[in-house]
């Protein structure tokens, strides 16, 4: 089941999940896991590498279906187990220095990312994403105005892997 909407210019995603909350929220804290489905759909990780503290962060590569490598991090701000995480989320090269998006030089160079696990009845977990620019550019807002489908979508597919892998996972 999933809900988006726009609040403020944000973007805001929700889905429940069967599973439990402390599950849901080991796969995006533990890295080995978080290897397992994280990215868009057809894409695999081929590094994940955590350092779950405020201040610290998470840099990974996506291995996309043509073969070619595309890298991302995100600087932890909050870390409130097992309730929610507040990062920041850049592209970036191998080595962490942040990088505009291969694919569109206007989008904006940080999200900030706020992510939130309520406990559901029944032994599920809803789960929040709002996404915003974070000191955006006036282009790089309306970028971001005008690409809620494609994150829709791009969300929405990285969700599936994370509900594929929750129903498997231990």
């Amino acid at each position: 089941m999933a809900d988006s909407k726009t609040t403020g210019g944000d973007f805001v995603l929700s889905r429940v999940f069967d599973a439990p909350r402390d599950l849901v929220w080991k796969a995006f804290t533990e890295p080995q896991r978080m290897k397992e489905w994280w990215g868009p759909k057809g894409f695999t990780v081929i590094a994940s590498k955590m350092d779950l503290r405020v201040g610290g962060g998470y840099l990974y590569g996506l291995r996309a279906p043509d073969g070619g490598a595309m890298w991302g991090k995100m600087v932890y701000r909050e870390i409130v187990p097992p309730e929610r995480i507040v990062f920041i989320n850049s592209f970036s090269n191998e080595a962490g220095g942040t990088t505009r998006h291969p694919l569109n030089q206007s989008w904006p160079l940080e999200m900030m990312s706020i992510i939130t696990f309520e406990e559901q009845p029944g032994g599920k977990t809803k789960f929040t994403i709002r996404w915003s620019p974070h000191n955006a550019t006036a282009d790089e807002q309306k970028t971001f105005d005008t690409n809620h489908d494609s994150m829709r979508q791009g969300w929405g597919g990285t969700l599936a892997q994370l509900e594929a892998y929750l129903g498997r996972a231990v």
